[in-house]
């Protein structure tokens, strides 16, 4: 019986430790490992890719994807191998087997290989197997000469371990895996598909398409479409087609259909038939493997075949390749496109030949046009930038940041016939392209004049691996046929993962009532939906009244656009890891006049803004450029190859006359004009704030400029108006749905659409811009939220603690008017929200408050005690009462303790509530504030230790009496801090043991706090190899400095241009901390700089140094180190580690600190290149010996319950 209980996730370990084999033999630093002429070839090939704009990635990132592919080949090679010995599909045993006569078979056979073939090793074994597949005509196409097994192969050690994976048994001495399963079952391949490579998966966004919703999606394309033509000729593709699924289910319809339509014709041929009808296309090599073997195995299921050897060898019809390039409406693979040499560029994986029959023209010269065309593009934009490039040149309707989606859409009409049986097309897809700017082009200038046949809302359904929110689209490639379209509109999502997905409660309701308009239920609204709806952008696919709600919202009103406003940012840097800091960071740097506040979406809520970052801003206050200081040169330097590569408008910078360092774009004059109305772009709720100057804002906190002169009220009647639960509606219809989290997708696969309130949108500039404005603008209301808000913003524990030393006394004062403040402000948005109501004429009585009005909780609003009592009687769940940010005690009655004119207001709010659907539909989570806070005592936490961390960054404590940098151990930190009666009283109110000793508090204060002085510290072995290529373009951009590189006359720039390194991941790094100090791109951040195992024997506390120091400074530092450590006894082979700092640093002293220093009277460049010689010597170390230095590793592999394996290894 097949055992397959965590093969998945043990498998992606072995292609992960395949990778790191494999890219050694690339281009690893022993040149005894490398395979020979693999690094010339490559590297050949991303140089032709990048002159034929395939790609735009850099070296490393290009290597790593075909490594990843190499790796993946030869570990689905073990998989498809252990899987034919199991099911004993071929004569051979090669690796093991289900029995233990046959894994004897399988030791024996390798044996007798190596005793005839001893100079060979386990990859020529692998190689063995694979020859056995190239020779067996069923099987073939698996390792045939576009196979990435081809790329480069593993060391025989490597191999060796991959076959011991196979050989592990557990205590009974049986395998832990075996692929004996009843009836061939091969859908293990599926889930082996999305996650065999994490690197695979985020790179094509990798995710099977569940059974029942590939099922549904033929039954609305493919059944139609074979009951109006014949079924000779018919042919169906999937131009993403993954590991299978639509192939494979198409393939069973098509051999059901041929089995009763020629009865008597053999079971090979009509196979054969079926197969001839099934055509695939998949970008990413290993899936097109996984599909062939699962067609494969699928052929022979159907003839009652049981040998892969017997077999025939079908026709298959699929190809590995770009189906967006080599399907392109603009080229049929001739000479006029991204050519070299008069040919068009493919990749060794890629077969062009096949390509070009399955998606440009078949033999005879005829069109490749199909009958069904379906599939699941990715839900993800495009990454590479030339790829990005390409698209938008081949498929018109791309614009702005589109996703895989837009020119999917154009290739799957054009693939479907157009004759007098115009083609179905069925395809499941994010629905960003419904609301989102980029999706404008796609439904008014292409869908808009095609017969779509269906709509269907899938974002509230459960599909499993599905985190974006999604819609099915049917149509046929012809013009409009019909006046309506068949929509199923959401009205409610899942309200928890089903155990079935297919028997889900929405899921079931599309299914089952897509054939009934005007059906409506809990989850689904079934419409002919007149085609013009269609014919516009955005789209709604709402259900439950949301359309004439909208409608009569913008009944009679004007458009915000009508005020001559102006939405976006207010600057670009293009690189935001390069510019971007913690706002405590200028202070440790020097920074501090170098920088403005930048601010996020996250900063934009409740009527307040909060940036926590700063941006180094090269501008003065009239936002002109102004000469950047030294310090802010040396920050920026680093990444000089990559702030010049920035691309905007289509040209360079400096093509656009902009220093290097310049913000890509900087919008002055939005910056000079003070107010500002800021909004967030992406939030589950409305949240629009009036800033009043001094910042700039990222595009995820766009801003509203009204025209030059206009008031602060102006402002304001704007900024009320927003925020109500009228304005979080209609944005809502009309704006893009990311589902929970923001639309991250997420591993668990599920977009939450359970509770609405918990999904994120993105409002736009474009929707804000249509925004309908009553007669009448709710102005009062905003001048007290506004208020309000600003005598908020001085009662947190940050601007406590800022005003002077806090204390439990002074914080919990400030809570308790903090919170008074918190009420009153609820209870004026409860007024804007009903006072808005009657605004839109959506009721006809004025339903406000006339007196002065009681703060009240976010639970005593008229919603919320309606909410509650559905909770009690059972008829709702939800978890809007429990949110760790907004947690409120449900209650179903109105508060006795409020003034009875106010109960009876809110008494009448309840009962319209009850009465009008339209308000009903307004009064729910999803549109009323949330209020969502961080809870006081985590603020409380945050705010103290800012408060020490800056203390403890007085220059007093890293500076000796004669100025020179003097690092310190915890224990001699905590000596100094304990004089300090303040430090010491806040270090304890942080803590929240007033017992503990300073030393161990301050160690658990510091712990996040620091980062290693070394590289070999700081990274995975992932993470040297990106500094190396880091190290490389430094290296070249000081030639470039020093005029020591060829120019481009055109334009004075390096030519070839200098490369721009890979960005850094968090798995590159050897601890999350050092990951959140230093980002992508490796700029430090941190406060402080971490020394392990530099402290003396005596003091067992972590040794710290400033990350205040520059690089002459901090080189001071580990001299002195080394002289302390000296003094204390170690010998020149303990120092390796501080002088591989010190070799790290040199190059960066001699950059920065080449002059003579007044303080010490000599270049201090000399003065460490002296030391390093000297330490480098005495310890026999060359500086090749001091890179590859590296700390020892303590291993935390995971244990298996036993360790047995067979004795067949070589």
């Amino acid at each position: 019986m097949a055992k397959l209980g965590g093969l998945v996730g043990e498998l992606r370990a072995q292609v992960k430790a395949l990778e790191d084999d494999l890219r050694a033999r690339v281009d690893g630093p022993d040149p005894h490992v490398r395979q020979a002429d693999v690094y010339e070839e490559w590297h050949a090939q991303w140089e032709s890719a990048l002159k034929a704009e395939r790609t735009a990635t850099s070296w490393q990132a290009w290597r790593d994807e075909r490594v990843m592919q190499a790796a993946a080949a030869w570990v689905l090679l073990t998989v498809f191998a252990r899987f034919c010995e199991d099911n004993e599909l071929v004569r051979p045993v090669w690796i093991a087997g289900h029995t233990k006569e046959r894994r004897q078979l399988a030791h024996d056979a390798r044996r007798t290989y190596f005793q005839q073939n001893p100079e060979h090793n386990d990859r020529d074994w692998l190689t063995h197997i694979a020859e056995h597949f190239a020779r067996t005509p069923a099987t073939a196409g698996l390792v045939d000469d576009f196979s990435p097994l081809h790329l480069v192969a593993p060391s025989g050690d490597a191999a060796s371990k991959l076959l011991e994976f196979w050989w592990e048994q557990d205590s009974d001495g049986e395998l832990l895996h075996t692929f004996d399963t009843p009836g061939l079952d091969t859908r293990f391949l599926g889930d082996l598909y999305e996650h065999l490579s994490k690197f695979a998966r985020e790179t094509y966004a990798l995710r099977q398409t569940p059974e029942f919703v590939e099922e549904f999606i033929l039954d609305q394309t493919m059944e139609p479409a074979l009951a109006e033509r014949p079924l000779e000729g018919f042919r169906l593709i999937d131009p993403t087609c993954g590991s299978g699924h639509f192939l494979l289910g198409a393939f069973h319809r098509l051999l059901v259909r041929w089995s009763k339509q020629a009865p008597n014709m053999d079971s090979r041929a009509l196979v054969q038939r079926a197969l001839d009808g099934v055509h695939g296309v998949d970008i990413n090599p290993f899936a097109v493997a996984i599909a062939r073997f699962r067609l494969i195995v699928a052929t022979l299921k159907a003839t009652g075949e049981l040998s892969l050897e017997n077999a025939p060898n079908f026709r298959l019809n699929l190809a590995a390749g770009d189906s967006l390039l080599f399907g392109a409406p603009q080229q049929g693979l001739g000479d006029d496109l991204f050519t070299i040499d008069e040919s068009v560029f493919a990749y060794s994986t890629e077969d062009r030949k096949s390509l070009e029959r399955l998606l440009q023209t078949r033999g005879g010269g005829e069109p490749a046009v199909y009958d069904v065309v379906v599939g699941n593009p990715p839900y993800i934009s495009v990454n590479d930038p030339a790829s990005r490039r390409m698209y938008r040149e081949q498929y018109r309707y791309c614009h702005g940041q589109y996703t895989y989606a837009i020119p999917f859409m154009e290739l799957f009409f054009n693939l479907a016939k157009s004759d007098d049986r115009p083609g179905w097309i069925g395809k499941i897809t994010s629905n960003a392209f419904m609301k989102r700017e980029f999706g404008k082009p796609i439904i008014e200038e292409f869908l808009k004049y095609r017969d779509l046949r269906a709509v269907i809302d899938t974002s509230g359904a459960y599909i499993p691996g599905h985190g974006t929110p999604t819609v099915i689209l049917v149509g046929r490639n012809q013009g409009r046929a019909k006046r309506t379209v068949r929509a199923v509109l959401g009205v409610r999502g899942e309200p928890g993962r089903p155990e079935v997905a297919a028997k889900g409660s929405v899921w079931r309701s599309i299914v089952d009532h897509i054939g009934e308009p005007g059906f409506e239920n809990d989850w689904v609204s079934v419409i002919d939906l007149d085609r013009e709806v269609l014919s516009t952008h955005p789209w709604s696919l709402s259900g439950g009244g949301a359309v004439d709600l909208t409608q009569e919202i913008e009944r009679d009103t004007a458009h915000i656009n009508d005020r001559q406003i102006l939405v976006g940012r207010t600057t670009h840097t293009g690189v935001d890891d390069a510019f971007y800091v913690p706002s405590t960071t200028p202070r440790t740097l020097g920074l501090q006049d170098e920088v403005v506040p930048v601010v996020l979406g996250e900063d934009v809520r409740d009527f307040s803004i909060d940036p926590h970052i700063a941006t180094l801003f090269p501008y003065n206050e009239q936002g002109e450029p102004r000469e950047p200081t030294k310090a802010t040169m040396r920050f920026f330097w680093r990444n000089k190859a990559l702030l010049s590569s920035r691309v905007d408008y289509k040209q360079t910078l400096q093509e656009r006359g902009l220093r290097w360092f310049d913000h890509s774009m900087f919008f002055k004059k939005r910056y000079r004009t003070p107010l500002s109305i800021a909004f967030a772009f992406v939030a589950t709720h409305n949240h629009f704030v009036l800033d009043r100057g001094g910042k700039v804002f990222k595009q995820t906190a766009p801003v509203i400029k009204l025209p030059e002169g206009a008031s602060e009220d102006d402002h304001l009647e704007l900024l009320g108006v927003l925020n109500s639960s009228v304005a979080c509606f209609w944005l809502k219809q009309n704006s893009h749905n990311k589902g929970e989290g923001g639309g991250a997708r997420v591993d668990a696969g599920y977009a939450a659409r359970g509770e609405p309130w918990r999904e994120s949108y993105e409002f736009t500039g474009t929707t804000l811009q249509k925004f309908p404005l009553p007669a009448k603008l709710p102005l009062k209301r905003a001048h007290s939220l506004d208020s309000l808000a600003q005598e908020l913003a001085q009662l947190t524990p940050q601007a406590v603690a800022e005003r002077a030393t806090p204390t439990r006394e002074n914080l919990n004062a400030a809570k308790a008017e903090h919170d008074h403040i918190r009420s009153l402000m609820n209870a004026h948005q409860e007024e804007l929200d009903w006072e808005c109501y009657r605004l839109y004429g959506l009721v006809a009585e004025d339903l406000t408050y006339q007196s002065k009005l009681p703060g009240i909780e976010s639970a005593e609003r008229a919603f919320s005690i309606d909410l509650a009592r559905q909770v009690k009687n059972g008829s709702v769940e939800t978890t809007w009462f429990s949110h760790h940010n907004h947690q409120f005690t449900p209650i179903t009655e109105i508060p006795a303790h409020w003034p009875a004119d106010y109960r009876e207001v809110v008494q009448r709010r309840l009962d319209i509530i009850a009465e009008n659907k339209k308000i009903r539909l307004l009064e729910k989570p999803e549109y009323k504030r949330r209020w969502a806070i961080e809870p006081w005592d985590k603020r409380v936490k945050a705010a103290l230790r800012d408060w020490l961390l800056d203390r403890l960054e007085d220059r007093r404590f890293w500076f000796d009496r004669e100025g020179r940098p003097h690092p310190r151990s915890v224990i001699q930190l905590a000596d100094e801090v304990d004089r300090d009666a303040d430090f010491r009283a806040v270090l304890q109110l942080w803590s929240g043991r007033p017992d503990t000793p300073t030393a161990a508090a301050l160690e658990d204060l510091l712990a996040d706090q620091t980062v290693p002085y070394l590289a070999a510290y700081r990274y995975k072995p992932s993470g040297l190899e990106a500094r190396k290529a880091w190290e490389h373009t430094w290296e070249l951009q000081r030639k470039e400095d020093a005029g020591e590189l060829p120019l481009n006359q055109a334009t004075k720039l390096p030519d070839p241009p200098i490369p721009v390194p890979p960005k850094y991941k968090p798995a590159d790094f050897a601890k999350t901390s050092y990951w959140s100090h230093r980002g992508k791109l490796d700029v430090p951040k941190e406060r402080f700089i971490l020394y392990p195992d530099a402290n003396r024997e005596t003091d067992p506390s972590p040794l710290l140094g400033w990350a205040g120091w520059d690089h002459a400074q901090q080189a001071l530092a580990l001299a002195a180190i080394m002289n302390e450590r000296e003094g204390d006894g170690w010998d020149d082979g303990r120092m390796v580690p501080l002088i591989a700092g010190l070799a790290e640093l040199a190059p960066w002293v001699r950059q920065w600190h080449g002059e003579v220093d007044p303080t010490y009277g000599v270049s201090l460049a000399a003065i460490i290149d002296e030391e390093l010689a000297s330490r480098s010597q005495r310890a026999g170390a060359t500086l090749d010996d001091l890179a590859g230095w590296r700390p020892a590793t303590t291993g935390r592999g995971r244990r298996r319950t036993t360790t047995k394996r067979g004795d067949a290894q070589q």
